[in-house]
């Protein structure tokens, strides 16, 4: 029976850190350092290379074909031709993520809206459900 786990630290594996000062930015698995670092590189999201924890990253299913050890012009030329960014767009962990980052920036106003909105849905929701309801019963 396969397994069903696909997300291994390897080379090339794309990972979002969800730790540190980069938190929320994607990077490249360069190397495995022992089995519990990894060396990452992020070419176009600022992310310095550096050794970082495997407890400070999030694996995605994304992986960009580099050689072991590849060097920061070969990490960014990989990175941009497997349009990573994306990829990682249409994934719906960042969808997630971006809804959850605008909701957090919304103001007193656009709360409210939504409040509004979201009443006004609900009202329809109900009436719709009720009137349903009462021709169930008349069957």
């Amino acid at each position: 029976m396969p397994t069903p786990f696909r997300r291994y630290v390897q080379v090339g594996r794309v990972a979002l850190i969800n730790y540190g000062p980069d938190e929320g930015k994607l990077a490249v698995i360069v190397d495995v350092i022992d089995a519990n670092r990894v060396l990452v590189d992020g070419p176009t999201t600022d992310v310095r290379r550096q050794s970082l924890t495997t407890k400070r990253i999030a694996l995605t299913d994304i992986v960009v074909s580099i050689p072991h050890g590849a060097g920061q012009k070969a990490v960014k030329k990989a990175y941009i031709a497997a349009d990573v960014d994306g990829q990682w767009s249409k994934t719906a962990w960042a969808k997630k993520r971006a809804a959850r980052a605008k909701k957090a920036n919304l103001g007193d106003f656009e709360r409210f809206q939504v409040l509004l909105a979201r009443k006004k849905n609900s009202a329809i929701v109900n009436a719709k459900t009720q009137q349903l309801a009462k021709a169930a019963q008349k069957k």
